[in-house]
């Protein structure tokens, strides 16, 4: 179908499609809005080999409404789950920003470091969202007893406001159900707990050790489970043998390693027993650095500058543009007397979602939403900030993500 643009909407049911933001196996992301409304919302459509099944369509609908009950600040909310001309879909609120992926991804190429601050206040927001859902009650009184099991930074959003959201958590078990039949699957071995590499029972705990995996590689720069094969890759969670973060970043306090390498813990019992707990740490930390959560949204204004502004463009002409409006445009800049006034749409939208692949034998593979493509890291050498001491190279990426800058060059 149709994917639109900011300055065409195409119809779509009550939406209007304002652009295609994100492809995957399972679903394409669409930037929209309601026809009779500005605000904007990204609408996820199932692909039509999916929809072939009636079990997924079954799961599809039964975890989007589990979603709509998700109503908490560190998870992105779901506003509707449904179908159009045999299309199936699920609304969820629009975050304008970038996933952690994309975030590390940048650093990598730019040669910095997430702050420490920002980190351990991202991980705290991560771990309050799971407690939620972990606890969540059903409408008739009873424990829903959610696991995410999708914990990875493909699925963490930042935005350029300095929120912290969870992606897709509502559906998260029906679409682990169906990615291994889809090839979805792979790539996400490095973000699992040990149990779940073995097949195990699964709890709370599964996620807690995930939240652990994020944090631990916002504080490096570097995979904290890699492997030649996937058969390797598992080896290495099985054992669960984590460095402290300090041993990449010296400025990692004793204190954040404790609080990191509790949450890897390889056996459930030395392990944060819930979410709750390792958030309560994280925020307890975060007060000694008098972290102010608007210093988040700097940094990410700052670190996709153009993508900021960009994203303001667009969501001003998507707001307001009615369809026949590009053309109408085109045909006011075929008169002579008229000035040329030109709206563009870019090749690739700054919402597609780059991933680590292609950079090493152990790169993060995209396997949401995203898009399979990134862009190549500069060649000029790395600056030192405004400030920084030339030979602190406290903040520059060392390990597996900085290694593989090197090599590129």
């Amino acid at each position: 179908m149709s994917p639109g643009a900011p300055n065409d909407p195409v119809p779509f049911g009550k939406y209007y499609l304002l652009g295609l933001i994100a492809r995957g196996g399972m679903a394409e992301v669409y930037r929209a809005r309601v026809q009779s409304e500005q605000r904007l919302l990204a609408l996820k459509v199932m692909r039509p080999q999916l929809a072939r099944e009636a079990r997924f369509i079954d799961m599809f609908h039964r975890e989007g409404k589990l979603a709509m009950l998700l109503e908490n600040r560190c998870i992105v909310r779901t506003v509707e789950v449904g179908q159009h001309d045999g299309k199936y879909f699920i609304t969820m609120e629009y975050i304008g920003g970038r996933d952690l992926t994309q975030v590390l991804r940048r650093c990598q190429e730019s040669h910095q470091r997430i702050p420490v601050p920002h980190a351990v206040y991202i991980a705290a927001r991560i771990a309050e969202g799971l407690h939620f859902a972990h606890t969540l009650i059903g409408p008739d009184g009873r424990p829903l007893n959610i696991v995410n099991r999708d914990v990875s930074p493909s699925n963490v959003r930042l935005s350029y406001d300095g929120e912290v959201k969870l992606l897709d958590f509502g559906i998260a078990q029906a679409l682990m159900k169906f990615t291994s039949e889809i090839g979805i699957l792979k790539g996400k071995f490095s973000y699992m707990s040990p149990e779940q590499i073995r097949g195990m029972p699964l709890d709370a705990r599964t996620d807690v050790f995930s939240a652990g995996i994020i944090l631990h590689e916002m504080l490096t720069t570097e995979k904290l489970f890699r492997g030649d094969t996937e058969f390797a890759l598992m080896e290495k969670v099985r054992k669960a043998e984590v460095p402290p973060p300090s041993s990449f970043n010296r400025r990692v306090t004793p204190e954040l390693d404790v609080i990191s390498l509790k949450a890897l813990a390889r056996d459930v019992a030395d392990r944060y027993q819930s979410a709750q707990q390792l958030a309560a740490d994280l925020d307890a930390l975060i007060a000694g650095y008098r972290f102010d959560p608007k210093e988040l949204r700097q940094f990410m204004r700052q670190l996709f500058r153009k993508e900021y502004a960009k994203e303001l463009e667009d969501g001003e002409l998507a707001s307001a543009s009615e369809p026949g409006a590009s053309m109408s445009m085109s045909i006011s800049q075929s008169q002579p007397r008229a000035p040329a006034i030109t709206l563009t749409t870019p090749v690739s939208d700054p919402m597609q979602r780059p991933t680590m692949q292609g950079l090493g034998r152990a790169g993060h593979t995209g396997t949401g939403t995203g898009s399979q493509t990134g862009t190549n890291p500069p060649t000029d050498p790395p600056h030192s900030q405004p400030g920084q001491d030339p030979d602190d190279d406290g903040d520059k990426p060392r390990g597996f993500w900085g290694s593989l800058f090197r090599k590129r060059k």
